[in-house]
């Protein structure tokens, strides 16, 4: 089970996911309570192990300023969320970075449809950090998709259960208050997830 942990802020968060096994570590570059700066994305890219992505998150950005903030943060993959075309993502695929789409479950849910490496499957209402009908879109989507929306360490199971996704993403259902990571929901939310892909 693949597991995302999005919106860090702050190296010890930062480094508690990565001591909880997180997979991929996303940094907010857009419009968001959890936005961070290019330098800050870059401080703390920086402590992040090979082994684990580090995802740079935009809505609504064109690819040019999509480009250049994502040079200046030194992360390995570019997640692009919303109503973002097909010419987006071929537009940053020189960058030889992973590229990640992002939408609510109505969209085109084949993994690599537009050209991207993974997909995220979000809730109608992406942002809103409320759980919704996970079942919904199992057996639809394919290939390397992450589910996300509403997730928090005591549903991920149930989630994952209902759905049957190849990961899982997370920013809301991890904090103690909007925008505030904590560490320890940050360990029960991995551990919980992959327990429940072992069972």
């Amino acid at each position: 089970m693949y597991v995302k942990i999005c919106g860090l802020r702050e190296p010890e968060h930062v480094a508690t996911a990565v001591e909880a096994g997180a997979d991929a570590i996303g940094f907010v570059l857009t419009r968001s309570s959890r936005r961070v700066t290019p330098e800050r994305a870059r401080e703390l890219a920086a402590q992040v192990p090979e082994h684990v992505l580090t995802v740079a998150v935009f809505a609504g950005e064109s690819p040019e300023q999509v480009r250049a903030v994502t040079l200046a943060s030194g992360v390995r993959a570019v997640q692009l969320h919303g109503d973002h075309p097909h010419g987006d993502f071929t537009a940053l695929r020189d960058l030889g970075l992973t590229l990640v789409r992002a939408g609510a479950a109505g969209v085109d849910l084949r993994c690599g449809a537009f050209d991207e490496d993974l997909l995220i499957v979000d809730a109608p209402k992406p942002g809103s950090g409320e759980p919704w009908d996970w079942a919904a879109v199992r057996g639809r989507p394919s290939g390397r998709w992450m589910l996300a929306g509403g997730l928090d360490p005591s549903n991920v199971a149930a989630a994952i259960d209902a759905a049957r996704p190849w990961g899982v993403d997370v920013s809301s259902g991890v904090e103690s208050a909007p925008g505030v990571k904590d560490a320890g929901r940050i360990r029960d939310f991995v551990a919980a997830a992959r327990r429940a892909a072992a069972g």
